[in-house]
């Protein structure tokens, strides 16, 4: 009887310490994202690859309608209060065109069927300075 109490009362501490690992590494991981999205410039551009070659750059200040088109394939990209978003795609599954507006530095929209990335960055990309 006693073996199988101390079983019993091991297996709960086990499960007790998992409970709390798994709390205090959500609370980093939070904690982290939460930094990098306080931290996360604002971008100055959008640049758009079509096959790997720069299609083009547009500013993000600018509200403009860009037609990217590649041979039978389109997707409309529209820049609007300093965000961009795809508003429609030829490509079967609409993921792109669903995507969230993007507006920070490295954020992109990637639309693999009709082989376009969509890229924010800032023209004014100095690296902070480590030695001070």
């Amino acid at each position: 009887m006693k073996i199988r109490s101390a079983y019993k009362n091991s297996e709960a501490k086990k499960r007790k310490n998992d409970v709390i690992f798994l709390a205090v590494l959500l609370l980093v991981l939070f904690t982290i994202g939460i930094f990098f999205l306080m931290t996360a410039k604002k971008g100055d551009a959008v640049t758009v690859t079509v096959d790997k070659t720069v299609y083009g750059t547009y500013p993000l200040h600018e509200n403009r309608t860009v037609e990217i088109r590649n041979g039978e394939t389109y997707n409309i990209l529209i820049i609007r209060d300093g965000r961009a978003f795809v508003e429609s795609a030829t490509c079967p599954d609409g993921i792109c065109a669903a995507h969230h507006p993007i507006s920070r530095n490295g954020e992109s929209i990637i639309c693999l069927p009709n082989r376009v990335v969509i890229t924010v960055s800032t023209e004014n990309q100095n690296p902070p300075d480590l030695i001070a």
